[in-house]
């Protein structure tokens, strides 16, 4: 490769990311429209060739590339309402895109009609600790207008990802041990299902439930979302801890030790470890003073590193500015590698994986801690999320610059993913897809799979919104 990222680059672009668009073969030509359709005061409609059709085309992985026939920006719930009503008389399959950030591009379709949210990224204050979002608020957006005001809900910390596709994907953060999913702070949404009706979760308890965590371009087009914010925390402070040049054996050590000593942090903590290439990285924040249990988390963790840094404690404004990370387009693959409760659900087989990471540049392989209030009863009853006993989530992640370096990377990359699912390592994190899982439906959504094929067959019974891991219809 030309050049490599530097790692603090790769960290922000994928922790707590919550992504763009999936790989199929380009159409080089479009056939154009006989009869184009006519826009209105709700909604404007691009064909190819029209000015800012790629501008709002391209999604944030440049490795995915798609072009729809149609691409509805839509201004309101009536303009989505309408795009929904030409695509059924036209027979287009809806692809629904809010940031663009969907990591196998389901959320741009080649030959259909894209509803393109990013217009409705208002943020609207309802009381003094609820507030209106629309789904194409992106998460810098939104945090410049509450986090002034002393509110936060855990929307994760890459600047450029829109709300809407995080938070019913669940949506974790650096603060969701401490507040909870993204979606556990959802109370209310307003929907275009499909067959262009405006619906309201105010009554049907049943598509609130199933919009935290299973919403994805499923079965409507969430145009409003309402949320519970928090009281924002004062502070947040950082430290970072760094190993050089290690091989397979102290990857997998320090993985190891890290598992161990991350079990005992309180709900205030957040905590990653990243392998990239030689150099295991790991970060530890707090939004609280140092407790002695943390002091023994750190104290732990920098006897397995090179070099230790920390931050002062920084008002969370400007400290998660630390993160947002590059807003950008750029080539990459980044999915879900599996949620784990402990480290023995992968040490019989991690040392295959670490050689592989370690053997090259251009690989990432990393875990992040979940647990905390993520794991609350009240809010596993109300959510579709399914996996609230899982501790730790996992992520591979590979980036490169030019379209023909492309290919030996994704090799390594699916070999990395064969020996998971080899091993029986079942869940994965939706916001984070991979378009060669196999059973997709059952990793993604485990039991609530057929509740969910329920939900779609009310509001979406002709499958007109849908991508190639969409739920399907019972």
């Amino acid at each position: 490769m030309s050049k490599n990222y530097d790692r603090k680059d790769f960290l922000k672009l994928a922790v707590l990311a919550n992504a763009a668009l999936y790989t199929q073969p380009l159409q080089a030509a479009l056939k154009v429209f006989t009869l184009p359709p006519v826009s209105s005061s709700n909604v404007t409609y691009y064909k190819n060739g029209d000015i800012q059709y790629d501008q709002i085309r391209q999604g944030f992985n440049k490795r995915i590339s798609k072009f729809p026939k149609i691409i509805a920006l839509c201004e309101n719930a009536a303009g989505v309402s309408e795009a929904i009503k030409y695509a059924i008389d036209n027979k287009l399959p809806v692809a629904i895109k809010s940031g663009g950030h969907c990591m196998e591009g389901f959320s741009c379709n080649d030959g259909g009609l894209v509803i393109n949210l990013s217009v409705l990224n208002k943020v609207t204050w309802l009381s003094n600790d609820t507030i209106e979002v629309g789904p194409g608020c992106t998460v810098s957006q939104l945090y410049d207008i509450i986090l002034p005001k002393g509110r936060i809900i855990p929307a994760g910390s890459c600047a450029s990802v829109g709300i809407g596709g995080l938070v019913l994907g669940g949506g974790y953060g650096i603060i969701s041990r401490q507040f909870g999913l993204a979606c556990d702070s959802l109370i209310e949404v307003t929907m275009v299902d499909g067959k262009g009706n405006i619906r309201s979760s105010a009554d049907d308890k049943e598509l609130l439930w199933a919009c935290k965590g299973g919403g994805n371009g499923n079965f409507g087009v969430i145009t409003s979302m309402k949320f519970k914010t928090h009281q924002a925390p004062a502070t947040l402070q950082c430290f970072r801890f760094k190993t050089h040049n290690v091989d397979t054996a102290k990857a997998k050590a320090i993985l190891q030790n890290w598992f161990e000593t991350t079990a005992a942090l309180p709900p205030s903590c957040f905590s990653a470890y990243v392998l990239n290439g030689k150099t295991a990285y790991i970060l530890l924040t707090t939004t609280e003073k140092i407790t002695t249990p943390i002091q023994t988390a750190i104290t732990k963790l920098s006897t397995l590193a090179d070099k230790i840094t920390k931050t002062q404690p920084e008002a969370l404004q400007p400290a998660l500015k630390t993160f947002y990370g590059i807003q950008h387009p750029v080539y990459f693959k980044n999915s879900s590698a599996g949620l784990y409760k402990k480290f023995s659900d992968i040490e019989p087989f991690i040392n295959k994986v670490l050689d592989i990471v370690v053997a090259g540049h251009g690989m990432i392989y990393q875990v992040n801690t979940l647990g905390g209030n993520i794991q609350n009863a009240s809010f596993e009853a109300g959510a579709m999320f399914p996996y609230r006993s899982y501790g730790y989530f996992s992520e591979l992640q590979t980036y490169w610059e030019t379209e023909n370096q492309a290919t030996p990377l994704l090799k390594r990359f699916q070999s990395v993913q064969e020996i998971f699912a080899a091993n029986n390592i079942i869940p994965q994190y939706r916001n984070y897809p991979d378009i060669n899982f196999a059973n997709w439906e059952d990793r993604y959504y485990s039991k609530n799979y057929a509740k969910l094929q329920q939900i779609k067959n009310k509001y979406d019974p002709n499958n007109v919104i849908h991508h190639p891991q969409s739920v399907k219809n019972a």
